[in-house]
């Protein structure tokens, strides 16, 4: 689905991803743990094409992707939600997810995944008719995921879903994301609630200065005592 061979990404003189390797199988969530400026961020980024590597391969369905533009990834079915949902607050939940279809031209094509998407998230068919921008937090990222889930991807990009949520509602986003996950999308998932994110992954990675300290199934990352002290409380 998804390889990651010795990535690189520079901003200036400052190297925020140092030889990076990440896989992503058919049907997987990957977690990618790590603190802030880890070079998480960057990861997802420079498989959607928004930032050029310096050097190494990103391979997509056994395509080099590497230098193909944002449009063209969102085309093959790779489609990234970026840290802080970035909905536009002024448009209706419903515009706000026509706008995740941008790439369909059948209409009736596009309702019908409108409504697959209302399905899954209820709670955003309620509110189809309110302005973004008078969502709850955790309604906010709901929308930012049923946008992407409209030009249904075959690997979903998540950065940071739970941050600013409260623990009910980063229970209900996660549920969310299992499911779509159940549902046959892979799913690569940037996560500082490391807790959360290693309940409902198959493996992760830890990165630290941007290249890869630690990778394993998400049950032994969850055991490790480093990862526990770091990123899950202390608690092994």
């Amino acid at each position: 689905m998804l390889e990651i061979h010795g990535l690189d990404v520079r901003y200036g003189g400052v190297q925020a991803l140092r030889g990076l390797d990440l896989t992503v199988a058919e049907g997987e969530t990957v977690a990618l743990l790590g603190n802030n400026g880890a070079g998480k961020t960057t990861t997802l980024s420079a498989v959607s094409g928004l930032v050029r590597p310096a050097a190494g391969r990103i391979v997509h369905a056994g395509e080099d992707i590497t230098r193909t533009a944002p449009p063209k990834i969102v085309a093959r079915g790779v489609v990234h939600v970026p840290e802080g949902r970035r909905i536009f607050s002024t448009l209706t939940v419903h515009e706000n997810l026509l706008l995740g279809g941008y790439l369909v031209r059948d209409g009736a094509e596009l309702a019908q995944r409108v409504e697959e998407v209302y399905e899954l998230l209820p709670r955003l068919a309620e509110r189809r008719f309110q302005h973004g921008g008078t969502l709850s937090g955790g309604e906010q990222q709901m929308l930012a995921i049923g946008r992407a889930l409209v030009a249904r991807p075959g690997l979903l990009m998540l950065d940071e879903p739970s941050m600013g949520l409260a623990p009910l509602m980063v229970a209900a986003v996660m549920q969310v994301i299992r499911d779509i996950n159940l549902g046959g999308t892979a799913v690569l998932l940037v996560e500082q609630n490391a807790t959360a994110a290693l309940k409902i992954a198959h493996r992760g990675y830890v990165i630290e200065n941007g290249e890869t300290v630690l990778e394993g199934t998400a049950a032994d990352l969850s055991a490790d005592p480093r990862v526990a002290q770091a990123y899950l409380g202390g608690v092994s």
